[in-house]
């Protein structure tokens, strides 16, 4: 699978909510970027439950690094070698 926008970090295997301490499996990939540090193009990847999307999206978006949400199965998975 491709992610949407071609452009983000390819995830693992280990698909465990970016929420601090959370062991719940992630259902989302929130798509950011810092442009202080990124090129425009690049998106990070932060990883979360049902739980944790609303207040992970708050913490990117009042930052102004949220650039979408989408669901995990729509992101490239990183080839293990």
């Amino acid at each position: 699978m491709t992610d949407l926008l071609g452009l983000a970090d390819p995830i693992t295997d280990d698909l465990v909510c970016s929420g601090k301490g959370c062991p719940q499996q992630a259902v989302w990939g929130l798509l950011w970027n810092n442009p202080k540090i990124h090129t425009p193009q690049r998106r990070k990847v932060w990883l979360a439950c049902d739980e944790h999307r609303d207040h992970l999206e708050t913490f990117l978006g009042a930052r102004g690094f949220l650039k979408g949400t989408v669901p995990v199965d729509d992101l490239e998975q990183q080839t293990q070698p």
